[in-house]
């Protein structure tokens, strides 16, 4: 069994509660900077990416009939209900009467259906092969029909697995184009599309006939500001009033600083050491107890504490402990004078020498090598001399598919909240993660 060191990691939201507000935004507005370069293929959820980012645009200019909320993984939103049916294939949903796209037009079953089927992003053929048909009876009512009973359908339909539950107007695009629509999409969330400069800023205005109720805040600018250090002093001066991901140093110091609030919501994104040749006889990684020794050696608290204020959280499985029915493995403790005893039973009493690469890029907002140095400190304390080996993003992908690298720094965000399909995706062979890191 393939032992993995796992850290669950938090995002970093900063919120600006005063402090000097040399070019603050209007009143009314509130002014996000976020962390990557805004595309506009997020601005429509038919091209939705297997990656979490374009849901922090999808929220606010469209909506879903089912989506992850704080109160749970899968809420009801544009659909008021959805049951599924004793042949566990049939699935229906009613939708809310008083939802409306931003035209004025209603939310329809018709929607729904074109939503469904013009849906090209991740995980569409997946879902389009497990669909017979979809039906419309009414104007208010969807049902969806598979070709045979699937337990996953509503982790992949409902959740952000996807965008093909994220709803958009037929009549106007069939009206407009494509290409048109692309350009100025109309949604049913909270907030209309006014204008968007490509990798610079999008600009939306709030909804007031919104189903859930009118948005407080009159109108959102999201600015692009990839660079960590010029988003932190956004935030000091006032220009943003909030912004996403910020690694353990920039984060303290924000932390220190008069009227800023530091807050980490949950991020499903799990960190571990991946021994790519442990099936190997020759490999020090192929004893259980040399890879239980390195697990060991490891001061997770010490990396939480230093990379994330202490807010994210250890595990000993690589399944988010958060997910339903997920299996709860506590973390192996740190325990350096254990891990040498195993090493000497494993026959390496003055431990040896290995290579360990990592993608150089950061993930989830955390410095890897900072995370790979305290990795190389913590094995060295016990007589494991790594020597690190930063690889350039690609580089490392290929060289993880490829097998060419004895131990690797990973971290995986989900594509799908379900234990089962987590697993599935790692360990069915031919699987879809088994051969990624750092998506």
């Amino acid at each position: 069994m393939r032992v993995r060191i796992t850290i669950l990691i938090l995002v970093l939201a900063m919120l600006a509660a005063g402090g000097p507000a040399a070019a603050a935004p209007p009143d009314g507005t509130l002014a996000i900077g976020v962390h990557v370069t805004l595309v506009s293929r997020w601005l429509d959820p038919g091209e939705t990416e297997a990656l979490i980012t374009p849901f922090m645009v999808l929220y606010l200019l469209h909506d879903a009939l089912v989506k992850p909320m704080p109160g749970g993984i899968m809420t009801a939103s544009l659909a008021e209900s959805w049951t599924m049916a004793k042949d566990n294939v049939t699935y229906e949903f009613v939708l809310r009467k008083n939802a409306k796209f931003h035209n004025g037009d209603p939310v329809t079953a018709e929607d729904v259906k074109f939503s469904f089927e013009r849906y090209k992003g991740s995980g569409a053929t997946v879902l389009k092969n497990a669909v017979k048909e979809i039906q419309t009876p009414a104007p208010n009512r969807v049902r969806i029909i598979l070709k045979e009973p699937w337990p996953d359908f509503m982790s992949f339909y409902g959740t952000s697995a996807t965008g093909a539950s994220w709803i958009v107007p037929k009549k106007y695009i069939e009206k407009v184009g494509e290409d048109a629509y692309k350009k100025a999409p109309v949604g049913a969330g909270p907030f209309k599309f006014t204008s968007f400069n490509p990798g610079v800023e999008l600009t939306l205005e709030a909804f007031p006939e919104y189903w859930r109720k009118a948005p407080q805040v009159k109108r959102i600018t999201m600015r692009s500001i990839p660079d960590e250090t010029t988003r932190a002093a956004s935030v000091k001066t006032g220009e943003v009033d909030l912004a996403y991901l910020f690694g353990g140093p920039v984060a303290e110091e924000l932390k220190r600083s008069p009227g800023i609030k530091v807050v980490a919501p949950l991020l499903y994104g799990v960190y571990w050491l991946d021994f790519l040749d442990q099936w190997d006889p020759k490999s020090p990684w192929h004893d259980r107890r040399v890879r239980l020794a390195a697990s060991h050696a490891i001061d997770r608290q010490a990396i939480n504490k230093a990379e994330m204020l202490g807010l994210g959280k250890a595990t000993g499985g690589f399944v988010p402990p958060e997910f339903e029915f997920a299996l709860k493995v506590p973390p192996p403790p740190f325990d350096p004078v254990r891990a040498k005893r195993l090493l000497a039973e494993a026959g390496y009493p003055s431990g040896f020498s290995l290579k360990m690469s990592y993608p150089t890029r950061p993930m989830h907002g955390i410095a890897t090598e900072a995370m790979a140095a305290k990795i190389q400190a913590d094995l060295k304390a016990v007589g494991i001399d790594l020597t690190l080996e930063p690889k350039v993003f690609s580089v490392a992908v290929t060289e993880y598919r490829e097998g060419k690298t004895h131990l690797v720094l990973v971290e995986w965000g989900p594509d799908f909240l379900d234990p089962d399909a987590w697993a599935d995706a790692f360990f069915r062979k031919g699987g879809p993660v088994a051969k990624r890191i750092a998506y």
